[in-house]
């Protein structure tokens, strides 16, 4: 039997609640389900982090849609570097402003520069080595392909479904909002757990979990215990934020029960 398996959702430049998870489950496995980067103040840190525990066989790390936007515009200027086609480097150039209007403007900001010419060699490196969509089975093992055992699907959004809006499962799997849903999953899949779409509290539609509780700004990281045996274990993390904000966040599906940890220095609840 591998290490328990932890899953855990947008963290958006909080290094400081993932070392709150590293404390309290000092002996899981982490799966973050992406949007790591952007919106909070501290992308770089906890990009380190993640690439750190990855390194040592701690973490599997999965792209979320602000990772998405943020390697388009890297992926097409190092095709640039080779063709010299001005063309690349006009998709290269619109890729980056995508990226900057949907949230990369505070790393640029926590950075003080930013620019593809002079793009950080660990952010890069972080955008290239996410995977899409993993399945964890009973005996914790974490799998790229579906399993023939019954296993719980883990992905940043959606299960990689087609829809006529995306280009591929995979696609879709980075962008679907679960008003979409529910989605048609593989037979020996028994639960998905998602983040991408912020909620008051963690919620599931069908066999579809959503957890992401805008930890960035709320202060509240909610994490799942992996498991293909029913209903995950949710813990909710508390550390410093405004909660009230969550309550711009909709409210939707079956409310799922949760244990709290508060950390020194929480909102009282």
């Amino acid at each position: 039997m591998t290490a328990p398996v932890l899953i855990v959702p947008d963290l958006h430049g909080r290094p400081d609640l993932l070392r709150a998870v590293l404390d309290h489950f000092p002996d899981s496995h982490l799966i973050v389900l992406g949007d790591a980067i952007d919106r909070g103040a501290r992308s770089l840190p906890l990009v380190d982090m993640l690439l750190d525990l990855r390194a040592a066989g701690r973490a599997t790390l999965l792209m979320g849609n602000h990772e998405r936007m943020a390697l388009e515009g890297i992926r097409w200027y190092r095709r640039y570097q080779g063709t010299h086609d001005m063309g690349d480097y006009r998709r290269a150039m619109e890729g980056y402003q995508w990226w900057m209007r949907a949230g990369g403007e505070t790393v640029r900001s926590e950075l003080g520069s930013l620019t593809l010419e002079k793009f950080p060699e660990r952010l890069e490196t972080y955008l290239t080595t996410l995977k899409t969509v993993v399945y964890v089975t009973g005996d914790n093992v974490i799998h790229d392909h579906l399993p023939a055992t019954p296993s719980l699907l883990v992905a940043h959004a959606a299960p990689p479904v087609a829809h006529p809006e995306h280009p591929s499962p995979e696609d879709a799997a980075l962008w679907l909002r679960p008003f979409e849903g529910p989605f048609r999953m593989p037979g020996s899949v028994t639960f998905s757990v998602h983040g991408h779409t912020p909620v008051q509290t963690p919620a599931r539609i069908g066999t579809h979990l959503y957890i992401d509780m805008g930890a960035y700004e709320t202060g509240r990281l909610a994490v799942a215990e992996a498991t293909p045996h029913g209903m995950p274990q949710i813990t909710v993390i508390c550390g410093r934020g405004e909660p009230g904000k969550a309550r711009k966040y909709p409210r939707f599906g079956e409310p799922v029960a949760v244990r709290v940890i508060d950390l020194p220095g929480a909102p009282p609840r």
